[in-house]
């Protein structure tokens, strides 16, 4: 007969199957957002020269959550990811808050990144009808999802270089186009257009502030390696690595393009809903850039979608284990995938393709849902850190033997903690976004009502229990190998 154990959990172990290359390209897929190629003209028409400073803070700020969940995820082997050990440093109910405000962000931006496809599709193939891109989408990550993770890492593998090969060909041809004397209706390609036109703060410091509350959602998904972890090949060797290359390909990807986009085209010249990269392409005389270039936004747009697919199931499933969420989803198949939880994301996703035919202000609507959206990262970053403070009060030892420390220390996440309350500030100066922080809390309160409901129920009790235990059965390993 089985122990109530083995029923919930009848493959108890993700499998190891991303490589270092798949950690790579996933963290840098993760770090590049849509919101580079679809957003940057809005956040550009906003703040200016000054977006540059607005991505380098952003990108510094959360260089410190991904260190801090670094040290976090690597001081037990066994956390799945960073719900776990947010369950096992700061009780229950943050496992089972941040469990499920992860999958919901990740649920919206997937249905958003459904629409935008159908969107992007449309001007590819104009006579296409909407449902047919957004449900073969779905279909095709589905598909991939369910064979093995290495189909998954092999896939994001795949669409974070053409992210990569899009950037570097932008910066490449804004170089030359700069440096060969290159002139528009719009005035010479020269970095002095980067201070000529109102200086680096044109729209003084209110409109630097309107960067952040635009901006913070390209970042989205930057925290997407710490769902890997307990898939990932050598963590002790892959994670540090991929983590600590963040900085170089914010200033890279973010900066660096951005840079050159400014340069090439004077800032005044760019508009919210307009590519600054199809521009510019355009621009080089590029006869094809368009067509490009949404081709590589679609792409952009698909390798999110496959993200959250892959994070809300991997989420889902620790939450089963855990008890904080049906049993049925703490079920693995055959192949080491969490198949349940896999339909469950698919499923949600469908409702993307019925809110396209919604009406004209779906695009109005997803403006305000992805900043439900960013204001939920922000509360799941929060718990990163709320989590690492946790750790170095009540594992010090664990922290002093640890080789990848979180720079900085305790004060420094007080730092990043006084920056996410500057950004949720930064939402209350535009009526779209106050409206959408003002709605989010109902999210809070609906978690609040199912923890009250779940928290006393002995099934929810016992494998919370089971998940204690095993981790203590890990570190107790750690500490006879040492």
């Amino acid at each position: 007969m089985k122990t109530q154990t083995e029923t919930l959990a009848p493959s108890p172990h993700l499998d190891r199957q991303l490589s270092n290359r798949h950690i790579q390209l996933i963290a840098i897929g993760g770090a590049i957002g849509t919101g580079l190629f679809m957003g940057s003209g809005k956040t550009i028409s906003a703040a200016g020269p000054s977006v540059i400073f607005v991505y380098a803070i952003i990108g510094f700020m959360l260089f410190f959550v991904m260190r801090a969940m670094g040290e976090l995820l690597l001081s037990n082997l066994n956390y799945k990811s960073f719900s776990d050990f947010a369950a096992d440093l700061l009780g229950p109910w943050a496992g089972f808050f941040t469990g499920w405000t992860y999958w919901f962000c990740w649920v919206i931006t997937g249905i958003a990144d459904v629409i935008a496809i159908a969107g992007y599709s449309k001007e590819l193939w104009p006579t296409l009808p909407l449902w047919i891109p957004g449900l073969v989408t779905i279909a095709i990550l589905l598909l991939l999802n369910l064979t093995t993770v290495r189909a998954f890492g092999e896939t994001e593998f795949w669409f974070a270089l053409i992210k990569i090969v899009a950037i570097a060909a932008l910066i490449v041809v804004g170089l030359f186009m700069i440096f060969s004397g290159f002139s528009s209706d719009a005035g010479p390609a020269s970095f002095s257009n980067l201070w000529s036109h109102g200086g680096f703060f044109p729209n003084e410091f209110m409109g630097f502030v309107a960067g952040f509350q635009i901006a913070v959602f390209a970042f989205v998904g930057i925290e997407l390696v710490g769902t890997t972890a307990a898939e990932a090949k050598d963590p002790e060797k892959n994670l540090p690595r991929a983590i600590n290359s963040i900085p170089v390909r914010v200033l890279l990807f973010y900066v660096g393009a951005l840079i050159i986009l400014m340069s090439v085209t004077p800032w005044t010249q760019f508009s919210a809903g307009h590519s600054p990269f199809i521009a510019m392409f355009s621009l080089a005389g590029l006869g094809a850039a368009a067509t490009v270039v949404n081709l590589v936004v679609l792409t952009s747009a698909m390798s999110s979608a496959n993200s959250g697919i892959y994070s809300t199931s991997r989420m889902v499933y620790g939450l089963a284990q855990e008890g904080d969420a049906p049993a049925a989803f703490g079920a693995l198949s055959s192949r080491k995938v969490p198949r349940n939880a896999l339909f469950l994301t698919c499923v949600l996703l469908l409702s993307g393709v019925v809110l396209m035919y919604a009406g004209q202000d779906i695009g109005k609507a997803f403006d305000m849902v992805t900043t439900v959206s960013a204001v939920c990262f922000v509360f799941v970053w929060s718990i990163i850190l709320a989590s690492y403070i946790a750790f170095r009060r009540r594992r010090p030892q664990l922290h002093d033997a640890s080789r990848f420390k979180m720079p900085g220390g305790i004060p420094m996440a007080w730092v990043v903690f006084a920056f996410f309350a500057f950004v949720l500030w930064a939402l209350t100066t535009q009526p779209d976004t106050l409206l959408a922080l003002l709605v989010t809390p109902i999210w809070f309160v609906l978690l609040g009502i199912a923890w009250y409901i779940l928290r006393r129920r002995p099934a929810h009790l016992a494998r919370y229990a089971a998940f204690q235990a095993e981790l203590a059965q890990d570190l107790e390993q750690e500490r006879v190998k040492q």
